[in-house]
């Protein structure tokens, strides 16, 4: 697993050892943000926030394409750690901030808008529609955010999440990313 984009393009990441951890696969990382860079154009500047953030591997492509700032929650003490490493081999450690938390106790005490929000759970547990619940209703997505959510693509998601809606569903492999946007006046 590698960055794909930007200035630590290249960058080797450390990974988990098994199977047991899903980290996004590197060409539906790059896929992504082709989608996501044609629609918002370059991350420079955003506030990203990584939601069950694994290896860190989203947060830190965005960063390193020139995203401001990227806030990583993760509870796992083991995957932290990697987080932690991964940042600083691609000598990002200044612009992150990790949050040692489960997703659901963290969500409603943030306060800050992001113009970025990946969320990639542990698949079929359905974590998704809470935390996406919480998104929305917190107001955590700025006005031009872009809202990332992964599954296994026979998972079903409802469409909307109060002012989230889907705009676009990209099926890669056994992986679905369900991009989400905020529509004002739709709750």
């Amino acid at each position: 697993m590698r960055i794909i984009g930007g200035f630590a393009r290249g960058r080797k990441l450390a990974e988990f050892e098994g199977s047991a951890i899903r980290p996004t696969a590197d060409r539906i990382r790059e896929a992504l943000f082709s989608i996501l860079f044609s629609r918002m154009g370059s991350p420079e500047g955003f506030q990203v926030l990584d939601l069950f953030a694994g290896t860190g591997a989203l947060g830190i492509e965005a960063l390193s394409r020139g995203a401001q700032k990227a806030t990583f929650v993760e509870r796992s003490p083991r995957a932290q750690t990697l987080i932690r490493e991964n940042l600083r081999r691609c000598g990002l450690d200044s612009r992150a901030h990790l949050l040692a938390a489960d997703v659901s106790a963290i969500l409603p005490r943030l306060d800050e808008k992001y113009d970025l929000i990946f969320l990639d759970p542990p698949y079929h547990k359905e974590l998704l529609p809470p935390a996406l619940e919480i998104i929305a209703r917190r107001e955590l997505a700025a006005p031009n955010a872009t809202v990332c959510a992964e599954t296994q693509k026979d998972e079903t998601l409802a469409g909307q999440f109060g002012s989230l809606c889907r705009f676009r569903t990209a099926i890669y492999g056994d992986t679905a990313l369900h991009l989400f946007a905020v529509t004002p006046g739709n709750s």
